[in-house]
């Protein structure tokens, strides 16, 4: 059995002021980046600048077309990203981070050290995706 097996599970723990601060610092470092790609992409769309060098023939048409339904995606994707980052962040300052909002138990800190956006424990969310 190696020490990891030995260790107390990890998602009894709870989270201190400092693991708090970092995820809380970590969080807001992601917001300005998607802050600042949201606004990028959103100049490039309202310039329709998203491919530049497309010329006029069908072809070229259709990957014009192409780049800015994905550059629309991925905004969109920012946008949601933003959002839980938000919402995580509210999440911290209202003492409720790290609780799963289905089954009101800790969520974990593996899981939110992966993925520090989550809401749900491991088991709910596998009942969501299930669904």
């Amino acid at each position: 059995m190696t020490t990891r097996a030995a260790r107390p599970a990890t998602s009894d723990e709870t989270w201190s002021k400092a693991e708090l601060a970092d995820v809380r610092e970590r969080l807001g470092r992601e917001t300005e980046e998607l802050v600042a790609d949201i606004s990028r992409a959103e100049e490039q769309l309202a310039s329709g600048d998203v491919s530049e060098g497309a010329g006029d023939d069908p072809a070229d048409a259709g990957a014009k077309t192409y780049e800015r339904e994905r550059e629309i995606a991925l905004t969109l994707n920012a946008r949601d990203l933003l959002a839980q980052n938000e919402r995580a962040i509210a999440r911290i300052a209202a003492g409720t981070y790290g609780v799963c909002e289905s089954c009101h138990k800790p969520i974990g800190k593996e899981r939110l050290q992966a993925f520090p956006r989550a809401t749900l424990c491991v088991a709910c969310k596998q009942r969501e995706e299930r669904r």
